[in-house]
């Protein structure tokens, strides 16, 4: 088959599984379940930025085990690279409060964190605002920086 068919059906097939993901009775039957699972991860794979997200928050919050956490955090990771602020605020917020494996780290959290406000989140602009005039972990507090995160988003119509 022709691949940009394959890709064809693979979006019709991803915007059909969006719509059925809001059938509690389909999301709850098994071989459903599985099936919506299929279709986001394909179109993820990919390389769609919406379907990273997607499916990257799904996993990294509802997802079964430390594996489907992994998965989800490289999924939001690749849609906060390809623009979207969404999952850019995730992962700072991630970061912030680390995990078994990784301590917090407010320099990281900094970093996505102004990865989303320059792809327009409210909410990280005012987290990342606050996140230098407190300081945090590996990150020392910086009014003047704080200033200037605040004016920029004023500048950016936040």
């Amino acid at each position: 088959m022709n691949p940009s068919l394959w890709r064809l059906r693979a979006r019709l097939s991803y915007l059909l599984a969006r719509r059925l993901f809001h059938w509690s009775w389909f999301v709850q039957q098994p071989r459903g379940w599985q099936w919506l699972e299929g279709q986001f991860s394909r179109m993820a794979n990919l390389g769609d930025v919406g379907a990273q997200s997607f499916y990257g928050h799904i996993l990294t919050f509802r997802g079964q085990g430390l594996g489907a956490r992994e998965e989800g955090v490289r999924l939001l990771r690749l849609a906060a690279l390809g623009g979207d602020g969404k999952s850019a605020y995730q992962l700072g917020v991630l970061s912030l409060a680390g995990d078994t494996r990784k301590a917090p780290d407010a320099v990281d959290a900094a970093q996505w964190w102004g990865m989303a406000v320059e792809a327009r989140h409210p909410l990280a602009a005012i987290k990342l605002s606050q996140l230098y005039q407190q300081g945090g972990p590996g990150l020392p507090p910086d009014l003047e920086r704080a200033k200037a995160v605040q004016a920029h988003t004023r500048q950016l119509g936040i």
